[in-house]
C-alpha cells in the first residue's frame, strides 16, 4: 500500500467526505455544516480565523491534527457577509438528510452537498445588498481590439449584452459599476492593469469557445435564435453572456427564472462619463470620505421605493444623449411639479410598495418566505389606485407607465385568501395559511391541537358501538394506543380488536383503526408542518410563474418614482426646467452648484453665477481668481447642471439652455497613484490627455488647474498650449471652463477670438480679502495666495517672510518689464537672480526693534529713529547714536542684557 492510500485510510470519514467536496470547490472558502455549526479546515481554517477573528483550534484526523475554526450555524448571516465582501467566494455546503435516514441506509455520515456559492457579484442575501444600488456581475471576453460585455444583477433579474472597442472597456465597467468580473483563465497573466481593481475571477477555457455562449443563452431564454432581442450580431457579447450563465448556474444551483429578459446595452446611447469625472463631480460618492452622503445622488433621491432608489443611480450615471427621451421626462417632471396635490399622493402611494424586484427573484429562486409574499400582495394592491392617477396625467411618459402596471388582481387575491396576514419567518414552523384553505391541513391542525379530545370521542363512539361503559383508551411507549376491556366484558369484544396484553384483573387490545388514529395524533404537527411547507412550495411556484409581468410592473414603478423624485426635489429646492436641444450654446442664468446650497447654513446664502458658453465668441472661459474663491464651485456646478438636465431633472438655476454635451471631461485637483507608479503630475497629464484625444464639439471639458505639479514655466507652457489646441483643433473645440493661476493665460484673450477671460471677484479690506464668490468678466493678475495663507493660520514669521519674498520678486519682474529681457544671458530667468538677492530671514529667536508698537519707550525711539539723517552724520556720530540706542533698549537701562 503506498503511502498516500495508507494516510487517506487513517482519515476519518468525515475528513474524507470534506475532502472530496473541497476538491470540487477548490476557489471557493468552504463552509460545512456538523450538526449546529458551519466548520472549516486547513487553510480555509486559517483563513476564517484571520479574517473574522475566530479562535483557530485543532481536530484530530486518523492521528494528523488538522486546523478547525467555526461558528454556529444561526450566525451566517452575520459572517458571511463579512466574508464576501472581502472579495471570497464563499460555498456553502449543508446536510442533504436527516441523520436517522443515514442510519436506517448503514451510513456512517449524513450525506452533504454544496447548495450555493455566494460570491461578491452573486447574492440574494439582504445584508450584502444596498437596497439603492444594483450588484452587478460582468463577463468580458476581448479579441483584436473588440471587446464583448455581459453584466447580471440576479437580485432583479436583468441581463444585458454589449460590445465596445477595447478603450472603451474600462468606461463601461465603471458605469456599470460592477462587484465581479469573470474572464478566461488564459488572460490570468496577460489582463491589463486597468481591469486590476475588480474582483476577477478565471473561467475555463472551453467555456469561451465559438458557439457554446450562443448556445447557453439561446437555451435559456428558449428561444431560436436571439433576433427578437437585437442582440444577434453581437457574437464576443454571445461569448461573454454564455460564460455568465454558466458561472451563475454553477454558482447559485437553483433555477434562473428570474432572468427572463435579454436586453441590449447601447454604450453610445449614454453621456461617457471617465472614471475622473464620476469622481470629481461627486456623483455617487464624495472624493474625501468615499460615502454616500454629500453627493448629487444624496441630494435627488426622494424616492419612496427600492426600486426607484436604483434606477436613481443608473439615470444619474447614465445621462442620456437623445433628445426625446430627456423631452418626456422633463415633461412628467413639469406636471408634477406643478402639481402639489397629486405629487404628495404619489408618494403616499409609493410609499407601501415594497422591492418586487428583489421579492420576486428571492420566489424564484425558491429563497422566501411567507413574509414576502404577503408583502408582495400588499405591494399589487396599490397598482388600481396608480393607473387611475396615471390615467388623469397628459405627458406621453404617464401612458407608458401606466401600460406597465399590469393587473395583477388574481395573484393578488390567490395570496391573500391563503396566507395569514402576519405569518411566522420561517416555513418550517407551520402557521402560515389560514383555515379552510385545505381539508387536510385543517384536520392534521385539529388533531394536533385538541389530540385528547379527539381520543376521548374515539373511546365513546367505541362505547356506543360494543355497549362497554367500562371500556378505556390507553397509552404506553411499548404499545402506544391501545383499548382496554375488564375480564367481565370480554366476551363483547369485537373479532376485530386485537389482543395485545392480558393483565389480572383486564385484557388490552389495538385495532388497525386506532393504529391510524394514533399515527394522526401522534405526527399530527409534524405532518402538519411538513403539508405547509409543501403547500407554500406550491403556492410560491405558482406566484414565481408570473415573474415577468411582476418584473414590468417593478420597471414602471421605479421610472414613477424617480420622476416624482426629480419633481420633489426640484419644488423643494426651486430648480427650473432647462431648455435641452441641438445647439452649441451652454448658458445658464444664476446658476447654484446643488450639493454645496445645501450644505451651507441657513444664514449664508449660496451666490449663483452665470454661465455661457458657445462655439462662436466663448467657447473657453479663463477663470481665474485666489483659492477659495469659489472657481472650483463654478466649474463642478456647471457640469452639474449638465448632467441633470440630460437624465431630465430640472436644475438649480433660473434659467438654462443646454446644447445637447456627448461627454464631461474634468481635470479637478491632485492626487497620485503610488501603487501604479504614477506620480501626481503623471496623472494629471493622463487625465489631460485623455480629454485632448476623446472630446469633441459637442462635449463639456472643466479643467481646474492644469500644469500645477511641475515646475512655473513648465506647467504655465503645458497649460498654454492644451488652451491652444482645444480652441484651434477642429475635432475638438470643445466648450470650456478653464481655471487657472497662471495669470499670463489671460494674454490668449488677446491672441485667440473664442477665448475670453473671467475672475472670482475679491475684494480687499485692512489687508484681508473679502470672497465675493461672483464670476466677473475679465481676467486677475493677483492670486492672493499669502492672504489666504493667513486666514489658513500660518504662523506670523512665515507670513512676514513670504511678503519679503513676494515683494521682491515682484520689484524684479517690474525691472524685467522695463528692460524687456526674461534672461540674465544665461538662460536662467530673472527671478532666480531675483531669490539669490534675497536678505536672509530674521531668525526666530532675534529679537525684532519695533515690533511691540504698543510699548511707549520703543515708540519714542521709532520717532527719534525716524528723524535722523544718517547722510549729515559723522561716523563717530553714527557710532555714539548707535551705542546710545544699545543703552536704552538693554533691560537693565545700561547697555547689557542681564537679568
Amino acid at each position: 500500500m503506498s503511502s498516500k492510500t495508507s494516510a487517506s485510510a487513517k482519515k476519518t470519514p468525515l475528513m474524507r467526505q470534506y475532502e472530496e467536496i473541497k476538491s470540487n470547490h477548490p476557489e471557493t472558502l468552504l463552509l460545512f455544516r456538523v450538526g449546529d455549526f458551519y466548520e472549516t479546515f486547513s487553510d480555509d481554517a486559517r483563513t476564517l480565523s484571520e479574517e473574522l477573528g475566530i479562535t483557530l483550534t485543532n481536530r484530530n484526523n486518523g492521528g494528523d491534527q488538522t486546523p478547525l475554526a467555526g461558528f454556529p450555524y444561526h450566525a451566517l448571516d452575520t459572517y458571511l457577509p463579512r466574508l464576501v465582501k472581502k472579495g471570497y467566494r464563499v460555498a456553502i455546503c449543508e446536510q442533504s438528510e436527516d441523520p436517522e435516514s443515514a442510519k436506517k441506509a448503514g451510513r456512517k455520515i449524513v450525506q452533504r452537498e454544496v447548495t450555493e456559492i455566494t460570491t461578491p457579484g452573486l447574492t440574494l442575501s439582504d445584508q450584502l445588498l444596498s437596497h439603492n444600488q444594483n450588484n452587478y456581475i460582468g463577463s468580458v471576453f476581448r479579441r483584436k481590439g473588440e471587446a464583448g460585455v455581459a453584466f447580471a444583477d440576479i437580485s432583479t433579474g436583468e441581463f444585458v449584452l454589449a460590445e465596445v472597442s477595447e478603450a472603451e472597456l474600462k468606461d463601461l465597467l465603471e458605469q456599470i459599476e460592477v462587484s465581479e468580473l469573470l474572464l478566461s483563465r488564459k488572460e490570468e497573466k496577460t489582463t491589463t492593469a486597468g481591469l486590476n481593481r475588480w474582483n476577477r475571477t478565471w473561467m475555463d477555457e472551453w467555456v469561451y469557445e465559438d458557439g457554446v455562449g450562443y448556445r447557453e443563452l439561446t437555451r435559456h431564454f428558449q428561444t431560436h435564435s436571439l433576433k427578437g432581442f437585437g442582440v444577434e450580431e453581437l457574437e464576443l457579447a454571445h461569448i461573454a453572456g454564455g460564460a455568465l450563465l454558466h458561472y451563475i448556474r454553477d454558482t447559485q444551483k437553483q433555477r434562473l427564472g428570474q432572468i427572463r429578459r435579454l436586453q441590449r446595452y447601447d454604450f453610445q446611447r449614454y453621456m461617457a462619463l471617465d472614471p475622473a469625472t464620476r469622481r470629481n463631480l461627486e456623483l455617487t460618492s464624495t472624493l474625501q470620505t468615499g460615502g454616500r452622503e454629500g453627493t448629487l445622488v444624496s441630494i435627488l433621491d426622494a424616492t419612496r421605493t427600492a426600486m426607484g432608489g436604483r434606477l436613481l443611480r443608473r439615470w444619474v450615471t447614465r445621462p442620456l444623449k437623445e433628445l426625446e427621451p430627456v423631452h418626456k421626462r422633463l415633461d412628467m417632471v413639469e406636471a408634477l411639479h406643478g402639481d402639489s396635490a397629486l405629487r404628495s399622493r404619489f408618494r403616499e402611494e409609493l410609499e407601501g410598495i415594497g422591492d418586487l424586484e428583489r421579492l420576486i427573484s428571492r420566489i424564484v429562486a425558491g429563497r422566501s418566505n411567507a413574509r414576502e409574499l404577503v408583502q408582495l400582495s400588499d405591494s399589487l394592491a396599490v397598482l388600481p389606485t396608480l393607473r387611475t392617477m396615471l390615467d388623469g396625467m397628459e405627458p406621453e411618459l404617464a401612458a407608458v407607465i401606466c401600460r406597465g402596471l399590469h393587473d395583477l388582481e388574481p395573484l393578488r387575491d390567490r395570496i391573500k385568501t391563503s396566507v395569514i396576514e402576519e405569518p411566522p419567518a420561517s416555513i418550517r414552523e407551520g402557521g402560515i395559511f389560514k383555515a379552510g384553505f385545505n381539508k387536510t391541513l385543517d384536520e392534521l391542525r385539529d388533531i394536533a391541537v385538541n389530540g385528547k379530545e379527539y381520543i376521548a370521542s374515539i373511546r365513546d363512539q367505541l362505547m356506543k358501538e360494543t355497549g362497554i361503559s367500562s371500556l378505556k383508551i390507553g397509552y404506553n411507549k411499548v404499545f402506544g394506543y391501545y383499548i382496554e376491556v375488564t375480564h367481565k366484558h370480554r366476551d363483547n369484544v369485537p373479532e376485530s380488536f386485537i389482543r395485545k396484553q392480558t393483565l389480572v384483573n383486564s385484557e388490552r387490545y389495538i385495532t388497525p383503526e386506532l393504529k391510524e388514529v394514533e399515527e394522526k395524533v401522534l405526527s399530527a404537527e409534524e405532518r402538519s408542518q411538513t403539508l405547509e411547507a409543501e403547500l407554500f412550495e406550491e403556492l410560491r411556484a405558482e406566484v414565481a410563474e408570473e415573474v415577468q409581468p411582476i418584473q414590468e410592473v417593478a420597471e414602471s414603478i421605479a421610472m414613477m418614482d424617480v420622476l416624482q423624485s426629480f419633481a420633489e426635489v426640484s419644488y423643494q429646492n426651486r430648480y427650473a426646467r432647462p431648455e435641452v436641444d441641438e445647439s452649441e450654446e451652454l448658458e445658464i442664468v444664476q446658476g447654484r452648484h446643488p450639493v454645496v446650497e445645501k450644505s451651507l447654513p441657513t444664514s449664508e446664502p449660496f451666490i449663483p453665477n452665470d454661465t455661457r458658453l458657445d462655439q462662436t465668441s466663448q467657447q473657453i472661459l479663463m477663470v481665474t481668481g485666489p483659492n477659495m474663491a469659489g472657481k472650483s464651485i463654478i466649474l463642478r456646478q456647471t457640469g452639474l447642471i449638465v448632467l441633470m438636465a440630460q437624465i431630465g431633472c430640472f436644475v438649480p438655476a433660473e434659467r438654462a439652455r443646454i446644447g445637447r454635451v456627448d461627454k464631461i471631461f474634468t481635470r479637478v485637483g491632485a492626487s497620485d497613484n503610488l501603487a501604479s507608479g504614477e506620480s501626481t503630475f503623471l496623472v494629471e497629464m493622463n487625465e489631460a490627455a485623455n480629454i485632448l484625444n476623446n472630446a469633441t464639439r459637442r462635449s463639456l471639458v472643466l479643467l481646474d488647474e492644469v500644469g500645477r505639479g511641475t515646475s512655473t514655466f513648465d506647467g504655465l507652457s503645458i497649460a498654454w498650449s492644451l488652451a491652444e489646441y482645444l480652441h484651434n483643433e477642429p475635432s475638438v473645440q470643445a466648450r470650456t471652463l478653464f481655471a487657472t493661476h497662471y495669470h499670463e493665460l489671460n494674454e490668449l484673450e488677446q491672441k485667440y477670438e473664442r477665448i475670453r477671460n473671467a475672475h472670482v471677484e475679491v475684494r480687499e479690506h485692512n489687508g484681508s480679502v473679502i470672497f465675493m464668490r461672483t464670476l466677473k468678466p475679465g481676467g486677475t493678475d493677483h492670486s492672493y495666495g499669502i492672504q489666504v495663507a493667513k486666514m489658513a493660520g500660518l504662523p506670523e514669521p512665515v507670513i512676514r517672510r513670504a511678503e519679503q519674498i513676494l515683494a521682491t520678486l515682484e520689484e524684479h519682474r517690474m525691472q524685467e518689464d522695463r528692460i524687456g529681457e526674461s534672461s540674465d544671458g544665461s538662460g536662467h530667468p530673472r527671478n532666480r537672480q531675483a531669490v539669490r538677492s534675497l536678505p536672509d530671514p530674521v531668525p526666530a529667536s532675534q529679537m525684532v526693534l519695533f515690533q511691540a508698537e504698543s510699548d511707549p519707550v520703543l515708540e519714542q525711539l521709532r520717532n527719534e529713529i525716524q528723524a535722523l539723517d544718517p547722510d549729515r552724520m559723522t561716523p563717530i556720530e553714527a557710532l555714539q547714536m548707535l551705542q546710545e540706542l544699545k543703552r536704552r533698549i538693554a533691560p537693565d537701562g545700561n547697555g547689557s542684557e542681564s537679568g
